[in-house]
């Protein structure tokens, strides 16, 4: 593929070329007052827009200061604690909370049980679309293939370039529905003709909420239990959506006000999430973890623990970047409202797996990672988990393979870009435009 050269040497040999000419130095930056990132220092950030869907707190103003302080998080004026209080009795957790981005109103009763009717009913792929799409092209990158079955399916929509708002509503609630399916057929054609396990594909039942459809869909005997499905409905709730300024949301948003369509869009977003700074953080969660449990002989000794997790933040022992994955966060300084509430549906379901002793030494590292990062690196706000920090490990007791961990966040996500494309659209302006200083010489 090379053109009647090798296109690799060639690429390679010029590589340096690039790096000379792209390089711009961090000083320049600074004195152009330029934020990468669209982040300060303290890490908030450029105000580019305004949103009635979620809101997050991670400061206070206090004597005229902005404090750190717990994080919370919002959707559409109402609480996730409360929220997931309320919908972790319900089967249809997930289902409800859409209704309510997507709409801006929390479903009655018969609200409910209308839309889980929809969206079961459009829980359906075009004929042949599973074999003649999605296995022919079987890939591990299972983010790529459902980015490729998206935009496939604006082929089978004749409407797919209007984007009238009752349109739109249609479209992203199709999308929603069979999310799941494209993201568990995908790996099980992957699983067949890469790894050459058995083949199976099971169809989701109208009956079953999404996070019971995902488990049976993915289980070769279809079976589950309830708390498996309670502690993967929570997952979706708390995953679904974080603002306006998370790196797909945005990608959303831009994509929207430049009148695409909504494959197209959902296919952007889908291409921003699947970076390992964003949606893949959680698979690098579990590849740490793995690299402790092996290198630490006694769990329960708090400085054998601190002595590796102090190798890790200087850069000497892991993949070596100084990082210990699932602290931290872009935007959170204290605590992360997500991985809080979700700790505990963690523990219900290390309970149920006779996995206490691994959930134990999550809660050590999770105690002192703050302490070994506060002693070596200047924090500018607080360190703590965020959700990503849990979230590999109930997959991992789940036995959802990690191939599928990034997927499984983009079908809870897409209720959240939906629900900031319509948005996007009702509110539409301008298309969005950001500026860049150009520092570059003339030349002759």
């Amino acid at each position: 593929m090379g053109y009647g050269r090798d296109m690799r040497a060639y690429a390679s040999a010029h590589r340096n070329m690039v790096i000379r000419n792209d390089t711009i130095s961090d000083e320049l930056y600074q004195e152009y007052d330029v934020k990468r990132g669209l982040r300060d220092i303290n890490g908030k950030g450029v105000v580019t827009g305004l949103t009635n869907i979620s809101e997050i707190y991670s400061f206070k103003d206090q004597d005229g200061k902005r404090v750190p302080c717990d994080g919370e998080l919002w959707y559409r004026g109402y609480n996730i604690r409360d929220l997931v209080r309320k919908y972790s009795k319900a089967r249809f957790g997930y289902e409800n909370l859409t209704y309510l981005l997507v709409f801006g109103e929390l479903p009655d009763r018969l609200d409910a049980e209308d839309f889980i009717h929809m969206l079961a009913i459009t829980r359906d792929l075009p004929t042949n679309f599973t074999r003649d799409v999605i296995m022919k092209a079987p890939t591990r990158d299972i983010m790529n293939s459902m980015t490729r079955s998206i935009l496939t399916l604006a082929s089978y929509d004749v409407d797919a370039q209007i984007t009238d708002i009752g349109n739109v509503i249609r479209q992203s609630l199709n999308l929603i529905a069979v999310f799941p399916m494209l993201a568990i057929y995908a790996y099980h054609a992957y699983n067949h003709y890469e790894n050459l396990q058995s083949m199976y594909i099971h169809r989701p039942e109208d009956n079953l909420s999404t996070a019971e459809n995902i488990l049976l869909m993915l289980r070769p005997d279809r079976n589950f239990t309830e708390v498996e499905a309670k502690v993967l409905d929570a997952c979706l709730m708390l995953h679904m959506e974080h603002g306006g300024g998370n790196n797909s949301t945005f990608t959303t948003r831009v994509v929207t006000s430049a009148g695409s369509d909504t494959y197209a869009t959902i296919a952007a977003a889908m291409s921003s999430l699947k970076g390992p700074r964003h949606g893949g953080a959680n698979i690098k969660v579990m590849e740490m973890m793995d690299n402790i449990r092996s290198h630490v002989s006694d769990w329960t000794d708090d400085s054998e623990v601190r002595s590796y997790l102090d190798k890790l933040v200087m850069g000497e022992a892991f993949d070596r970047t100084g990082l210990i994955y699932g602290m931290g966060h872009a935007v959170y300084s204290v605590s992360d409202p997500r991985e809080r509430i979700f700790k505990s549906f963690v523990s219900q379901l290390a309970s149920e797996k006779g996995m206490e002793k691994e959930l134990e030494l999550y809660s050590k590292v999770e105690k002192l990672a703050p302490e070994v990062i506060a002693s070596r690196r200047h924090i500018y706000k607080g360190v703590s988990p965020n959700v990503d920090f849990y979230s590999g490990f109930v997959y991992k007791m789940l036995d959802i393979p990690k191939e599928l961990y990034t997927p499984i966040f983009a079908i809870a996500r897409i209720a959240g870009w939906s629900a900031h494309r319509l948005e996007e659209i009702v509110g539409m302006g301008k298309i969005m435009r950001p500026s860049y200083i150009s520092i570059m010489e003339e030349r002759t």
